[in-house]
């Protein structure tokens, strides 16, 4: 023990603090474990070994006692617990020391399911990894209604629920939904449940409000202890195997073994259908010692600290008292694009936000858009009746740009010609207060250009947002030639309020995701257009669990579109950004891509791409597609797109879904031997090979 205390020399130790309470109703006396690390919600409780023996020297004082009727364990306020110290982990150097932290976890959260007296787990706030895996060994759990965080992230990172998680929680709650909370959600860019899902999924015996949380919940706890309350679980005995091979499957089709995580937690949980505490426990702690050794989790944390940390102060940023208020969103267009960036605007901002367009059918449409989905969140449960009514009325629409004078920020989202952009800008500029910032939703154009002819080109900023809106976190943030200080201040609060993570770009062809990604759909198609079947080059990526293949996301983008930000590339860069002229033959045939409704290879599409007689290999057009992406990134820093090559990673993590357990871009480029360790030189930390 402390051997491994002594390499965690930076743990924030998460304190055991005991205290006895009197159960209402004469049901005895209460040992309760409020687990506090001595900061506010903005730190998070966690277990490094510091931590687990803080509890663990708790519990025998809690074991030495004859006098007590049940133990119970409650966070700080707004947190329960949020797992391992992941800080540690790369002080980890040897697969024996990583087994020791699996065994630690579980030889001191086991004891509270090991205890002569019952043991209430009171989840008051967030939860996660180590801190869900504390309840689920406890004989009883309430959670509050409150609970903004619940999730088992492990997988999401390159790890396994290793102190007990997926042997408790599939008994608890049966496979399918312990392969939800355990695998699909940290899958789901590491989707997170509610307190009220909690409960209803099972993990928890009741809810409360947060208001009066702990006092109801000792209240039910001296009901369950003096027999007034029955707490009734359903039994989880059937065969597991179907639920486990669908799973398994839908793993292939997302990740195609890219990451073994996930395969190990699957196999952990068809263990627990058989397995006793001792047989999976051990199994758990191996397991996490390998995953802890490999090369994934090193990677997923890098990908970790980029989102968490470098997504919370963007490089380049101006000082924020230089933002400008918003009282009033305008918004040009009432399209798809337009009509979820104002339900964003109103849901975030809580400011009026007016659309307008060319005529009143659309207008229409895009304000049915938004009410459709207002009422969508209602019935979800997402938002009250009185939000409901409110957003509907802050969203208005208008066939006048004079609607716009009053307005503090303008969003243009019209179709992708810069004579258009700046025709509307010259329009709203007519009408709009010298103040008023502009922003393009442009996702290749030059922000520059659209400002050029302006009064008051400063005010002028790029506002590029990923479809759909409401998902994707990603917002790139341009600065035009003369965008000024506050209009970028006023452009990076706005997105903070919007919770968006932003990063600064420079004004250069397509940005960052979007120029990266047609350079790899570029070389993808190219290959096909020489003659490689387009099985072959749509699937030569496949090893690296990225969220789509490249034909897929042409088909999801639209080949229109494609080609728009493929002929906007070859103008700036001619001998990187070739325009096929069989995705042009693509366009022209009207195909939404080269797959069918079915999502089968459609003959006549695929026909379109002729002409070729130098076919490649899987192998060749992997090489080849990676070798350019380096490239281009290497290009891209040295003109000055991003500050660093840690902002093209969260770009490309966030906006393009790279997956996290690659680590990032740039480092899995230099791992690969593709980049000649150009992008480390420029301060990217190692991700071991």
């Amino acid at each position: 023990m402390s051997d491994i205390k002594g390499l965690f020399t930076d743990e924030v130790v998460t304190k055991a603090l005991v205290r006895d309470v009197e159960l209402p109703g004469g049901a005895g006396t209460l040992a309760l474990i409020t687990l506090d690390n001595g900061f506010d919600h903005t730190k998070p409780n966690t277990f490094g070994p510091g931590g687990l023996t803080a509890l663990a020297e708790a519990l025998d004082s809690i074991a030495e006692r004859t006098d007590l009727a049940a133990v119970g364990v409650i966070g700080k306020p707004f947190i329960f617990a949020v797992g391992a110290d992941l800080k540690g982990v790369g002080v980890i150097g040897d697969r024996d020391t990583a087994l020791q932290i699996g065994r630690l976890g579980h030889a001191v959260f086991r004891r509270l399911g090991e205890l002569p007296i019952p043991s209430f787990a009171f989840i008051n706030g967030a939860a996660m990894g180590g801190g869900v895996e504390l309840a689920l060994h406890c004989t009883y759990r309430t959670v509050s209604s409150g609970v903004p965080a619940f999730a088992l992230p492990e997988c999401f990172l390159g790890l396994v629920p290793g102190w007990g998680g997926t042997q408790l929680l599939p008994r608890l709650i049966g496979p399918q939904a312990a392969i939800k909370l355990i695998i699909e959600n940290p899958l789901s860019q590491n989707r997170m449940i509610k307190g009220r899902e909690v409960f209803e999924l099972g993990v928890a015996d009741a809810l409360f409000e947060p208001a009066d949380f702990l006092e109801e919940s000792l209240r039910w706890a001296s009901q369950v202890l003096r027999g007034e309350t029955a707490v009734e679980r359903p039994a989880h005995d059937g065969d597991w195997t179907p639920v486990i091979d669908a799973a398994r499957g839908l793993v292939d089709l997302k990740l195609r073994g890219s990451s073994p995580a996930p395969y190990r937690a699957l196999d952990l949980i068809a263990l627990a259908r058989t397995a006793g505490r001792d047989e999976g426990f051990a199994a758990e702690a191996n397991a996490l010692a390998d995953l802890i050794m490999g090369d994934e989790l090193r990677a997923g944390l890098y990908s970790f600290d980029l989102v968490q940390r470098r997504a919370m102060r963007p490089a380049g940023a101006p000082d924020k008292a230089l933002a400008r208020k918003v009282a009033k969103v305008g918004v040009v267009g009432a399209g798809l694009m337009a009509s979820q960036l104002a339900l964003l605007f109103a849901r975030r901002l809580h400011v009026p936000v007016v659309l307008t367009d060319l005529d009143r059918e659309r207008l229409d449409k895009g304000i049915g858009y938004v009410h459709t989905e207002v009422d969508k969140l209602l019935g979800k449960g997402r938002i009250s009746a009185d939000e409901a009514s409110r957003l509907k009325g802050l969203v208005t629409g208008s066939l006048s740009k004079d609607s716009f004078a009053d307005a503090d920020f303008v969003i243009e989202a019209v179709f992708e010609d810069l004579a258009l952009k700046q025709k509307v800008f010259a329009e709203v500029e007519q009408v709009v207060s010298a103040e008023c910032v502009l922003a393009t939703n442009t996702s290749s154009l030059s922000v520059s250009a659209m400002a050029a002819e302006l009064k008051h080109p400063e005010r002028v900023v790029g506002f590029h947002f990923f479809n759909p809106v409401a998902i994707l976190p990603l917002l790139e943030i341009v600065r035009g030639d003369r965008t000024d200080d506050a209009t970028l201040a006023t452009a990076f609060d706005i997105g903070k309020t919007l919770r968006k993570s932003c990063v600064l770009v420079k004004d250069a062809p397509a940005f960052v995701v979007n120029r990266i990604l047609t350079r790899l759909m570029g070389e993808i198609i190219a290959t096909v257009d020489e003659g490689t079947p387009l099985a072959v080059a749509e699937h030569a990526l496949d090893d690296l669990g990225l969220p789509m293949s490249p034909f897929a996301l042409l088909q999801l983008v639209g080949p229109a579109v494609a080609l728009h930000v493929a002929e906007t590339l070859h103008d700036a860069f001619p001998d990187r950004y070739p325009v096929s002229a069989n995705l042009t033959k693509l366009v022209h045939a009207g195909k939404p891509g080269v797959y069918a409704p079915d999502f089968t290879l459609d003959p006549e599409a695929v026909a379109l791409f002729t002409g070729g007689t130098s076919p490649s290999t899987a192998a060749d057009v992997r090489h080849r597609a990676l070798t350019a992406l380096a490239e281009e990134i290497h290009l891209m820093l040295d003109e000055g797109v991003v500050t660093a090559a840690q902002d093209i990673d969260l770009c490309m993590i966030l906006g393009a879904g790279w997956p996290f357990h690659l680590g990032g871009i740039t480092p899995y480029l230099d791992r690969a031997g593709l980049s000649g360790e150009r992008f480390l030189a420029r301060g990217v930390a190692s991700v071991p090979a």
